[in-house]
């Protein structure tokens, strides 16, 4: 059961931090910036490092992104409110404008999340590739929606060892992309 006030709520909640843009993939929105929870998790580091404005959160994740992305006003103070409902925050108004500090149920979380923290610094930088136009060829792009569509159809239907299966094969299918192509042999080089 989901409770907006318990300090130790996890961030997956679907709102991802997009902000949308025309002309872009996926039916007009802009390359996807942050997973499900990550602007969370991020703002949520960002005003335990130091204390902050919303206004100084936006520039500080513009700067993130060396200008290539900046979060709408309207992503981040609703993820602020979240957070500071949640006990993980608090924000103090001063001159009409309120100053964000992590409390110690926030600083707990941190603590709690720091792999998934270096996993949204991570996809920061790949998101900072694509925004730059370094984005993955429209066939890659192709077999990833093929991919989210099979996952999507097989909805429900998640047996211990069907999990385990899918967990294998996409780890596997990770790691071989990481790790780049196999060294050919040289019958298989071109001439």
């Amino acid at each position: 059961m989901r409770d907006h006030h318990h300090p130790r709520r996890e961030f997956g909640d679907g709102h991802d931090g997009l902000e949308r843009r025309p002309g872009r993939e996926r039916g007009g929105r802009g390359p996807r910036v942050f997973a499900p929870g990550d602007l969370k998790l991020l703002l949520l580091a960002l005003v335990a490092e130091q204390p902050c404005h919303g206004y100084d959160l936006i520039r500080q994740i513009e700067g993130m992104f060396d200008g290539a992305y900046s979060p709408s006003p309207g992503v981040i103070y609703p993820t602020l409110t979240f957070l500071e409902e949640s006990e993980l925050i608090q924000g103090d108004a001063q001159a009409g404008k309120k100053l964000y500090t992590v409390t110690e149920a926030g600083r707990a979380s941190l603590a709690d999340q720091t792999i998934a923290l270096d996993g949204v610094r991570t996809r920061i930088d790949v998101s900072k590739r694509s925004l730059r136009g370094h984005d993955r060829p429209a066939e890659i792009h192709e077999a990833v929606h093929n991919l989210r569509h099979a996952l999507q159809l097989h909805h429900g239907r998640w047996s211990p060892d069907e999990i385990v299966r899918v967990r294998d094969l996409l780890n596997s299918t990770a790691k071989a992309i990481v790790d780049g192509p196999a060294t050919q042999h040289p019958q298989e080089k071109s001439v």
